[in-house]
C-alpha cells in the first residue's frame, strides 16, 4: 500500500480537492480519525467484557471485570492519544525527537518531586489487581464509607447513603473494610423484657426465620438460616439476644430491615414485649411526730 502511494503520489494529489492539500486541514482530519479510533476501541472493549460478564455466573468475577473496564479503556486511550500526537506533529513537519528527549528529561525531574503521584499509582494497581476494591462494593476507608462508584489507578470514588461523593487518593489508603466480599451478615441485637422466657423467645425467632425464608420478598437474598448466638448482655430495661443472618453481598441491610418487621409481627402474635426504657420510683412517706 505504501509503495502504491509513493508511485502514484503526484496523481493522487492532483485529483484531490485543493483544500485537502492544506496541512492544517489534514491535521483536523487526522484528529477526527483518531477520535473515531478511540470511540471504536472503547466500544469493542465494552462489548468484549459485557459478553464475558453475560456468560459468567460468578458475581465477584463480574464486579472485578466492571472495575477493570475503566482501567483498560484509560490505558488504551492513552496509547492511542500519544501515538496520535506524535503522528500529527510529524505530519506538520515538526521534529519530534527533541520533544521526546525533553519529555524524558522532564519525566526524570518530575519523578523526584512526584512521590505522592507514584504512591497513588502503585497502590491503585495493587488494589485493582488483587481485587480488594471493586465497583459496587460497600467499603469503609479512613472513616469514609459508601458504595464504590469508580476505581482507577489514582483514586477511589465512593457515594454514601446521603448521596455525598467521597474522593480518596489511593496513596492515603491504609485499611479497607469491605462489607460485601463474597457474602455479608446482618446483626440483630433483640431486646426482650426480663419477665420473658428466653428459650421460648429463641423458639419464636427460629419460627420467624422459617417463615421469612419461605415467604419474604427478600428470601432469595438469604444464604443460610438465622444463627442465634445467645444472650449477649443485660441492660437496664432489657435482655439482649444477639443473632445474625447470612446474605448475598450488599443485601444485608435490605434483608435486615424486612426481617425486623417479621420479628415485630411474631412478637406481637406471641405476646412478647419489646421493652423501652423505664424508671421505677419508690415513694417514702415520713411520719413526723410533733410531740
Amino acid at each position: 500500500m505504501k509503495e502504491f502511494f509513493e508511485l502514484h503520489k503526484d496523481f493522487i494529489l492532483t485529483i484531490l480537492p485543493d483544500f485537502l492539500h492544506n496541512k492544517w486541514t489534514i491535521m483536523v482530519i487526522n484528529i477526527l480519525i483518531f477520535a473515531a479510533i478511540v470511540k471504536l476501541a472503547n466500544f469493542f472493549i465494552e462489548k468484549f467484557l459485557s459478553r464475558i460478564i453475560k456468560y459468567k455466573d460468578d458475581f465477584e468475577f463480574k464486579k472485578q471485570l466492571i472495575t477493570l473496564e475503566s482501567i483498560i479503556k484509560s490505558i488504551v486511550d492513552t496509547i492511542i492519544v500519544a501515538f496520535a500526537v506524535m503522528y500529527i506533529l510529524n505530519g506538520l513537519g515538526v521534529d519530534i525527537r527533541p520533544i521526546l528527549t525533553a519529555a524524558g528529561v522532564l519525566g526524570v525531574a518530575v519523578g523526584f518531586g512526584a512521590k505522592r503521584f507514584f504512591e497513588d499509582i502503585i497502590t491503585g494497581m495493587s488494589l485493582i489487581l488483587e481485587g480488594q476494591v471493586r465497583v459496587g462494593d460497600y467499603i469503609e476507608i479512613n472513616g469514609h464509607e459508601g458504595v464504590v462508584e469508580k476505581v482507577d489507578i489514582k483514586l477511589i470514588q465512593l457515594r454514601d447513603i446521603k448521596g455525598r461523593v467521597h474522593y480518596l487518593r489511593n496513596g492515603m489508603v491504609d485499611t479497607i473494610v469491605n462489607y460485601t466480599r463474597e457474602y455479608s451478615y446482618y446483626i440483630f441485637d433483640i431486646g426482650i423484657d426480663y419477665s420473658q422466657n428466653i428459650d421460648r423467645v429463641i423458639e419464636v425467632l427460629k419460627q420467624t426465620d422459617i417463615d421469612f425464608r419461605n415467604n419474604a420478598a427478600a428470601k432469595d437474598y438469604v444464604l443460610a438460616p438465622l444463627e442465634i448466638l445467645g444472650v449477649d448482655s443485660f441492660q437496664d430495661s432489657a435482655i439482649i439476644i444477639r443473632s445474625r443472618i447470612k446474605t448475598l453481598p450488599i443485601k444485608q441491610w435490605e434483608v435486615g430491615r424486612e426481617f425486623n418487621k417479621y420479628i415485630k409481627q411474631k412478637f406481637d402474635e406471641n405476646g412478647i414485649d419489646i421493652p423501652f426504657p423505664q424508671l421505677t420510683m419508690h415513694m417514702i412517706n415520713e411520719v413526723k411526730n410533733n410531740s
